[in-house]
């Protein structure tokens, strides 16, 4: 048998928009769990999340304007060749 740790919860409440719960929940039901997971799950994925370092530099990049260009999505032509016109 396999034991697993406990985890302590906490009863809330919060206050969300009509709109954004009745996603949440067709959501929840959609992937056949509870509300309260879903949200947990999403929650929890903010804190887990840690961009490797060829992520941290790319953000570093854009946020310093290094390499920006323009891209043109006017057709899949002009953007592919916009595209590569950065690289």
């Amino acid at each position: 048998m396999i034991m697993e740790a406990t985890i302590n919860r906490k009863r809330t409440a919060l206050l969300l928009r009509t709109d954004l719960v009745e996603a949440l929940q067709e959501r929840a039901e959609k992937e056949k769990r509870s509300l309260s997971n879903l949200i947990e799950d999403a929650l929890l994925s903010i804190f887990e999340y840690e961009p490797n370092e060829e992520t941290k530099e790319a953000i570093e990049e854009v946020r310093a304007g290094r390499y920006a260009g323009t891209i043109d999505a006017t057709s899949f032509e002009s953007f592919m060749k916009s595209i590569n016109d950065i690289e």
